[in-house]
């Protein structure tokens, strides 16, 4: 591991044209092979969790599976509703649905208690997940009714349309943020660097490397489906890594260059930065993978789809940092030489005087270390009680699965949500109750069931059924069973019809083994109420039918009890991955550093980074004070997934700056410094570099907090606090600090190295001596 970057270094920088070719072609190859096979894409049951998942796995193998369904309502634009209008209205939006192949029933409109809307329920086919691509010619159809009838307003919604809508949303906020973050990166770049070339280098990268990881996700996609999420994280960490990685490289290879003065040629000074650079891109993109593979841990579609998302990304931004990087720095420095002297003598004719090497730290970054260097053990407890301080609202921290009802408003199928909500408030949650039992008790299994829909709808917190369905009768013969000419109507008793035009009905299956019971709630999914419906289904309605029964298996799943298992679910595996995170961190830093006490050091100050971010994303989305200033609707709690996957993406990234910092004071040490000066000197020397790849993350996670989903402002948002501190509060004090009170013991068991005298010039045909 130690020679291998500057051998792939010392190759590349030998042969720069091919590196270069052979990067872009690897680039092509992988886009080519993911779209020649495609995205292979996580299918429903993939996201089967806990006992929902069970009742669903149940009920799909009864055939009685939930399908995607799309309500379109129907109403005056002022004034009462005239049922005569909206009955016509309603027969043509039944016609044209019943005529589409996407659609397999269409049910019969039904009015709403005041009177003022219509609604006709149309059921697709496929499972729930191909409902979002099937819905586009619903959706132009109810547009055109629209438009033949101007008079009403005809809209339409459900979890169909919604999910299309959160996808259009999600693919608008990516854009948004692209032109947020790279303008940034760009200025960020042009400032560090002070050349539009040095700056283009790892921007042009980090965007190869999202190309690579996109291609090889789509391939890897047949391995392991795509929750739809793994891009998204593609983007989001791939500019940031990649960026990094290739910043640490230039840094180290500019130095090299200015501490050479002329004596070592471009290949020797790529090989020198690979001695160090190189190594420490290594071991940080190792520690970023592992600490992500740990997320493989909670056997969940949507985090196994993150983790491979983020260790392709990362893999691959490392692999373009040992490639092709120094093959591009050997051509830029070949060029910067043939230019040098015609700079200098113009320099020369002007009367200017050579341009001076800029101090590793300025004036802010001195005032920063100054505390940890003259103060070290107060600066020490002061900045771990800030960051403990920090850490508290994390204890009172809440989860949630969001549902539909927490996505924005902005996206237009949301707000005829609300207004049919607003009138069908049945329609909120559905519960359903799935039974597994033999053939020969079909019958009592039917009686237990209908006996609980009698006892949830006696219980306030459940939907009761209207006594009377009222509608039109030419709407009613548009769509009924008996109607030969509606063959896409209500035929079979399989089919699910609306909760709001019918009290609770038991489905059964061919076979009569497989029974389900629908119950509405009118209450959104996320409200205690729903909650505390769910909780009294399970503890007190069944055991008290269905539940009785001898040998019969029964569950529970909808839209509730989806995101209460899912939660849950997550709660059970965060000790698993927790602890093999902590042990991974510890593990990679030992072997990194030959050091336990560093290792222990490592994983404290993670924990404390994580924590005080946690914390502060509590204080900050848990509450309502912020809504205003940061753009959101606070869900009162925080979506279920952000912590687990922050932790552990924090805890990567986190690696990457004390596998940088430490790793200039490891060889400082080496060249015979004490513990003292080598703590300084590698602080001095890494402040610049660390701060500017921490204001790049810090940019590309704060990007995402202007989007319009709350779970990515919640990530962006924990990301880039974290990232912050880590970067300035941690690196620029508490490790100093530690490392200069613990000196020489901070290496144990280590043993004090000998010192190592840096060659100056090259050792043969410009190659570099070995480094220690």
């Amino acid at each position: 591991m130690r020679h291998l970057p500057v051998r792939m270094a010392r190759w590349s920088a030998r042969h720069a044209g091919r590196a270069i070719a052979g990067w872009f072609a690897f680039v092509v190859l992988c886009l080519v092979a993911g779209i020649a096979l495609g995205t292979n894409e996580a299918t429903t049951k993939d996201f089967w969790v806990g006992e929902a998942g069970r009742a669903e796995a149940t009920a799909t193998e009864g055939g009685l599976e939930r399908s995607p369904t799309e309500r379109i309502m129907i109403r005056a634009r002022s004034g009462e509703l005239d049922m005569a209008a909206a009955g016509a209205a309603a027969q043509d939006v039944t016609e044209r649905m019943r005529d589409l192949p996407e659609v397999k029933s269409v049910a019969a409109p039904v009015r709403s208690k005041d009177g003022e809307v219509l609604l006709v329920s149309v059921v697709l086919n496929g499972p729930e997940l191909k409902g979002k691509k099937n819905v586009v010619p619903l959706l132009e159809q109810t547009a055109a009714v629209g438009a033949d009838h101007p008079h009403l307003v005809v809209e339409e919604t459900g979890s169909p349309a919604i999910s299309k809508g959160v996808n259009d949303q999600r693919d608008e906020d990516l854009a948004l943020s692209e032109r947020i973050s790279l303008p940034v990166t760009v200025v960020t770049l042009l400032i560090v660097f002070g050349s539009v070339i040095m700056a283009g280098v790892p921007l042009l990268l980090a965007l190869s490397s999202i190309a690579a990881a996109i291609g090889l996700s789509m391939v890897a996609s047949h391995v392991m489906p795509d929750a739809g999420v793994g891009t998204n994280l593609i983007l989001l960490i791939g500019l940031a890594v990649g960026v990094d990685y290739t910043l640490f490289y230039l840094k180290r290879e500019r130095e090299e260059r200015a501490r050479a003065g002329g004596r070592l040629g471009p290949e020797a000074l790529v090989e020198l930065a690979a001695a160090t650079a190189g190594r420490a891109i290594v071991i940080s993109g190792l520690a970023v993978i592992v600490s992500t593979a740990t997320l493989y841990l909670a056997t969940d579609v949507i985090f196994s789809s993150l983790a491979t998302g983020t260790i392709l990304v990362v893999a691959v931004a490392v692999a373009s940092s040992l490639t092709v990087l120094p093959a591009l720095l050997v051509v830029i420095g070949r060029r910067a030489d043939r230019l040098a002297p015609r700079r200098a003598a113009r320099r020369a004719r002007r009367g200017k005087p050579a341009r001076a090497g800029k101090p590793e730290t300025g004036r802010m970054f001195g005032a920063l270390l100054r505390p940890a260097r003259t103060r070290p053990a107060l600066t020490l407890c002061l900045s771990v009680l800030v960051m403990l301080g920090l850490t508290v609202p994390a204890l009172g921290l809440k989860l949630i699965d969001p549902g539909k009802d927490t996505f924005s408003r902005d996206i237009p199928a949301m707000r005829v949500y609300d207004r049919l909500t607003e009138s069908f408030p049945e329609l909120f949650v559905t519960h359903e109750v799935v039974t597994r039992s033999t053939p020969e008790q079909a019958a009592q299994v039917k009686r237990a069931l209908e006996d609980l829909g009698r006892r949830a709808q006696a219980d306030p917190l459940f939907a009761r059924a209207p006594k009377e369905a009222e509608s039109t009768k030419d709407a009613q013969d548009a769509t009924s069973p008996e109607n030969p000419t509606n063959p896409k109507g209500p035929q079979s008793p399989t089919n699910p019809r609306s909760p709001a035009i019918s009290e609770p009905t038991v489905r059964t299956s061919a076979d009569g083994r497989i029974s389900v019971l629908e119950l509405s709630v009118p209450h959104p999914a996320p409200s205690s109420e729903a909650i505390e419906s769910l909780t009294r289904l399970r503890q007190d309605h069944i055991p008290a039918t269905v539940g009785r029964l001898p040998g019969v298996e029964t569950a529970v799943s909808g839209d509730v009890a989806r995101g209460r298992d899912y939660v849950s679910h997550e709660s059970d595996k965060l000790p698993l991955v927790l602890g093999f995170l902590l042990l991974m961190t510890f593990l990679m830093t030992v072997w990194a550093f030959r050091s336990v006490v560093l290792g222990a050091i490592g994983v404290v100050l993670n924990l404390l980074s994580a924590g005080a971010s946690l914390g502060l994303l509590v204080l900050v989305f848990q509450g309502t004070w912020a809504e205003g200033l940061l753009a959101f609707d606070s869900l009162g709690a925080i979506a279920s997934r952000v912590p687990l996957f922050l932790v552990v993406i924090l805890f990567g990234l986190s690696m990457d700056y004390q596998v940088f910092v430490v790793s200039r004071i490891q060889e400082a040490r080496q060249n015979g410094m004490s513990a003292r000066e080598a703590v300084l000197e590698g602080i001095n020397r890494s402040a610049k570099v660390v701060t500017s790849a921490a204001i790049v993350m810090v940019t590309v996670f704060g990007a995402f907090v202007a989007l319009h989903l709350t779970e990515m402002k919640q990530m962006g948002f924990c990301l880039a606090v974290a990232v912050l501190l880590d970067a300035v509060v941690i690196r620029l004090m508490v490790l100093p600090s530690v490392l200069l009170l613990l000196g020489e013991r901070a290496w144990w068991p280590a043993r004090r190295p000998g010192r190592t005298v840096r060659a100056q010039e090259p050792a043969a045909a410009g190659s570099p001596a070995e480094v220690g």
